[in-house]
């Protein structure tokens, strides 16, 4: 059964249904840059993960909560994605998308030194979604979410990586363009303006 595509600035593909987007340093100014002006009616899931301090006392989801559009949480163990949420990952807990598109936390070793990690978030969505997935890796001072963001790329999925030189600190995004050519490599703010067409459907 053939399915109509969007057309992505030249990208034939099919309707995205979730975007992750992992950041380490110079993260949280970088997100809120990239997804401040999404609008209410946005269709997809947002899934955020930065690397913080293992405490309880994160207040990402509530900084995100005031500054953007969109409503924003930390994603909770077991709960369904909804379009048009920010999820937020908590601090201390790796977090897991299942193939029925429900969250899992778990305590598993740090990768890359982080739990979270992005790589976990990235693979595991990358198996729950497929070529529905969009994948956007930001500014880091380490590799993780390189491998992440190849396995979202061989599961058919878009990758987006911030420009090097546009980014507080460049490891993470040079580290994803050593193992993979992604889809569009942009600044914060073209990047910005491409994910209000990530949420495109076909006529």
């Amino acid at each position: 059964m053939s399915e109509q595509r969007i057309n992505l600035r030249g990208h034939h593909r099919v309707p995205l249904e979730a975007l992750v987007i992992g950041a380490s340093a110079g993260g949280v100014e970088a997100m809120l840059q990239l997804l401040e002006d999404l609008p209410l009616d946005y269709r997809l899931p947002v899934v955020c993960l930065l690397h913080v301090p293992d405490r309880n006392d994160s207040l990402l989801a509530d900084l995100f909560a005031r500054r953007l559009i969109l409503p924003a949480k930390e994603a909770e163990d077991k709960e369904g994605l909804r379009g048009g949420v920010v999820y937020v990952a908590p601090a201390g807990y790796h977090l897991s998308i299942e193939t029925d598109r429900s969250f899992s936390l778990s305590r598993e070793e740090p990768r890359h030194f982080s739990r979270p990690s992005i790589d976990i978030l990235f693979e595991s969505a990358a198996d729950a979604y497929g070529e529905r997935l969009a994948g956007a890796l930001l500014t880091g001072a380490n590799e993780d979410g390189a491998a992440g963001l190849l396995a979202i790329q061989r599961a058919g999925g878009l990758t987006l990586v911030q420009e090097p030189s546009d980014a507080q600190v460049p490891t993470m995004p040079e580290a994803a363009l050593a193992l993979l050519k992604p889809d569009f490599l942009l600044p914060i703010d073209a990047m910005r303006a491409l994910l209000t067409e990530l949420d495109t459907l076909p006529c």
